[in-house]
């Protein structure tokens, strides 16, 4: 991934590598019977697939927003602690409670970041023109 390359694309880049992990995640649960790990399961899917996603269409709408470093760091930021918290998520449940302060510790990441993609979103930017009903669009901080 190149330093230039917008958060829009970052965001849907990890949201797809996400879905699919967490699809064959499910598959393997089905075929083992073995629901243990459903709750990193669920993370991985919402964290991973939904919020990416979403990050990556508000992100696309903002074209100086979209080109930001700091936007580009959020969903760094969300995607590796994502990562790291279905792991350790999994492990929790798996019985591994060496696991638990990993799963803490990087929940208050995730916590922090989305008050860093509530920072950007109220800090607000212009909307790709042609986008809402008055050709303006419309963001909570306009």
């Amino acid at each position: 991934m190149t330093a230039s390359m917008n958060a829009s694309t970052l965001a849907f880049r990890f949201a797809v590598i996400f879905v699919v992990t967490g699809m064959l995640m499910g598959i393997a649960m089905a075929a083992s019977h073995d629901t243990s790990v459903m709750p990193a399961h669920a993370h991985l899917n919402l964290l991973g697939w939904v919020s990416l996603f979403l990050f990556g269409i508000y992100y696309e709408r903002r074209p100086a927003l979209d080109t930001s470093r700091l936007a580009r760091l959020q969903v760094l930021i969300w995607a590796l602690a994502t990562a790291v918290l279905t792991v350790a998520v999994a492990a929790v449940h798996l019985g591994h409670d060496a696991a638990d302060p990993v799963a803490a510790v990087t929940s208050l990441v995730v916590l922090g970041d989305v008050l860093l993609f509530g920072y950007l979103v109220y800090r607000g930017g212009p909307v790709r023109e042609g986008q809402g009903r008055d050709g303006k669009g419309f963001a909570p901080a306009e």
